[in-house]
């Protein structure tokens, strides 16, 4: 049997008032929105010119869209029978493209289970040679500056707007695809109890060196202690974790 997460126990054992007010909570997240949209914004307009320097190389190296758009699984949070509960959805996640266009996703999925399933030697077989990161390293489907976006994270910056239509926050768990979270155990179903997010304490922990297991228990983790000052740590951390690249592929 699984060990009780702290939430199990609250449940059980705390009076109904205050398992109320744990549930709810709704001040935060009201707050948390208010900062997710005023920080987004301005990001946005700060980092207009690096995005439009971006556009302009996607369309010299590979003629055609700038934007991929593809669809991800989020959550939005709902009350129930007076209680509250993060309801998966999905929503178009916007990033700067990276690969060349009709890209076969078939690699991708294949490589998506292997990294569940840890599974080393597929993931070595698909890469092409051992690799100690779990990501797709060695894809002939990018691009010359999709490389580069990809390790520096650029690739990202669209999120920027995912996030102020929220659909996804500043801070969560990465938004997954939904063939992989097809593919997910029981237990992984956890991390979707939050608004993704453009960072989070994975990534400024762990990025791709992790196998995903750990992944999802530190997406986890953030969840069972999320908290504005934990919100602000992690943003102010992500620039340290993009420079230094380390873990990024």
């Amino acid at each position: 049997m699984e060990d009780e997460t702290r939430f199990d126990l609250i449940r059980k054992y705390a009076p109904n008032a205050l398992l109320l007010a744990l549930e709810d909570r709704s001040a935060h997240y009201i707050v948390k929105r208010i900062m997710d949209f005023t920080l987004a914004l301005i990001l946005l307009v700060l980092l207009s010119p690096v995005m439009l320097l971006t556009a302009i190389a996607i369309l010299i190296y590979s003629p055609g869209p700038i934007l991929f758009k593809q669809e991800r699984v989020g959550a939005i949070r709902q009350s129930r029978d007076g209680h509250f509960h993060w309801k998966r959805t999905t929503f178009p996640c916007y990033k700067f493209r990276t690969m060349k266009t009709d890209a076969d996703p078939s690699i991708h999925q294949a490589y998506v289970r292997a990294v569940i399933e840890n599974d080393e030697a597929q993931m070595s077989i698909l890469q092409g040679a051992p690799t100690q990161p779990r990501k797709l390293v060695n894809d002939s489907r990018i691009t010359r500056p999709g490389k580069f976006l990809r390790k520096s994270s650029l690739d990202e910056l669209p999120q920027l707007w995912n996030v102020l239509l929220g659909d996804m926050s500043l801070v969560g768990p990465r938004p997954a695809i939904p063939y992989e979270v097809e593919m997910y155990k029981s237990w992984h179903l956890r991390r979707l109890e939050a608004r993704p997010g453009l960072t989070g304490l994975q990534q400024v922990t762990a990025r791709c060196t992790a196998d995903f297991d750990q992944q999802v228990q530190l997406d986890i983790e953030y969840i069972d202690n999320q908290s504005l000052w934990l919100d602000v740590k992690i943003i102010l951390k992500t620039p340290l974790a993009i420079i230094s690249t380390t873990g990024a592929y």
